[in-house]
C-alpha cells in the first residue's frame, strides 16, 4: 500500500486526488495536512511514501501589498516542506507548479521554450521549483508538475466564468484556437500514476485533444438545454484586440504534444464526457 500526504486541506486538487484515490482504498491511504500554522512541523513524515504539495496561493489580484507573500508561501513554506520530507525518509515529493513559469499568453510551449514569469505567482512558482530540484537525488524523487488550466465540478477559475456566459448568451464568437486544459479527474489520475511509478522529472499534463473555446461554449450550454449560435461576425474586432483578457479566451497556449508522458494511461474522459460530468 502506497502512504500519501497532501498539504493544503482546502485545495481543490488535493481533495480531488484524495476523493480518487479512495476509489482504491486498498492500495492507497491517504491523509491531509493544513499549512495554515505551525502544526505541521511536529507530523512524523516518515510515515508516507509520497507527499504531494498543492498548498499555495493563487486566484488572487496582485498588490504591492501582498507580493511578499507569493514567495513566502509559494516558495519558501514549499521549500521547507520538502527539506522536512527529505530529512524523514520520504521517497517522493510532488510539487504541483503552473504553465504560468513561462510567462506566456499565447504560443506552443516545448521544452526549447524560455522561463520568463510575468506576475508574482508565476516567478514564486519557479523559484520554488528551482529550489525543490536541488534536493532531487535517487532516494528522493522531486516529480515537478506544471498543468494547464484546470477544470472541474467546483473549480475556480477561467472555466466558471466561461460556463456562466455560455448558459446566459444566444450567441458566441467562431474562433478557430487551441488551448491545453485538464480536466480533473484525468489530472488524478496523472497524480496517481506518478505516484505507483515513484518518478522524478518535469510533468505536463494535458487532455488528449486540445480544446477549442468556441466548441467548449456550445458543449457547455447543451448540457443546459441551451443552443448558442456561434458567429464569425466578431472575428475582426476580436483579432484586432490585444489586451490580455481576450488573448487568455481566444488565443492559442497549449504544451506541445510531445511533453506528454503516460497519456494512454492517465486520460480518463473526454472533453465531451468531461464538460458533461463538470455540469451535471
Amino acid at each position: 500500500m502506497k502512504r500519501i500526504l497532501i498539504t493544503g486541506k482546502n485545495s481543490y486538487v488535493g481533495n480531488s486526488l484524495e476523493t480518487w484515490l479512495a476509489k482504491d482504498s486498498g492500495n492507497y491511504s491517504v491523509d491531509k495536512i493544513s499549512l495554515r500554522d505551525d502544526g505541521w512541523r511536529e507530523k512524523d513524515f516518515s510515515v508516507y511514501d509520497t507527499v504531494v504539495h498543492v498548498a499555495g496561493i493563487a486566484h488572487r489580484k496582485e498588490t504591492k501589498e501582498n507580493q511578499q507573500l507569493y514567495y513566502k508561501v509559494n516558495r519558501d513554506l514549499a521549500y521547507e516542506v520538502a527539506q522536512k520530507a527529505q530529512k524523514e525518509n520520504v521517497k517522493q515529493f510532488i510539487f504541483f507548479s503552473s504553465m504560468s513559469v513561462y510567462g506566456l499568453e499565447e504560443g506552443i510551449i516545448d521544452e526549447s521554450t524560455p522561463l520568463n514569469p510575468t506576475t508574482h505567482y508565476g516567478k514564486s512558482k519557479l523559484q520554488a521549483e528551482e529550489k525543490i530540484n536541488e534536493l532531487n537525488n535517487n532516494n528522493f524523487k522531486v516529480a515537478i508538475v506544471r498543468p494547464p488550466m484546470i477544470y472541474g465540478k467546483g473549480c475556480k477559475g477561467n472555466y466558471q466564468r466561461l460556463a456562466s456566459l455560455a448558459i446566459k448568451t444566444p450567441i458566441f464568437p467562431n474562433i478557430d484556437n487551441k488551448r491545453s486544459m485538464i480536466y480533473i479527474d484525468n489530472l488524478s489520475e496523472f497524480i496517481r500514476v506518478l505516484i505507483d511509478k515513484s518518478n522524478s522529472g518535469m510533468f505536463y499534463p494535458q487532455n488528449k485533444d486540445y480544446v477549442n473555446t468556441s466548441e467548449l461554449v456550445r458543449l457547455i450550454a447543451q448540457e443546459h438545454g441551451k443552443d448558442v449560435k456561434l458567429t464569425n461576425l466578431f472575428n475582426p474586432m476580436i483579432h484586432a484586440v490585444h489586451s490580455g483578457t481576450v488573448k487568455k479566451v481566444f488565443g492559442n497556449l497549449v504544451y506541445a504534444k510531445k511533453l506528454g508522458v503516460y497519456q494512454d494511461s492517465y486520460i480518463v474522459y473526454d472533453l465531451k464526457k468531461s464538460v458533461h460530468l463538470t455540469e451535471k
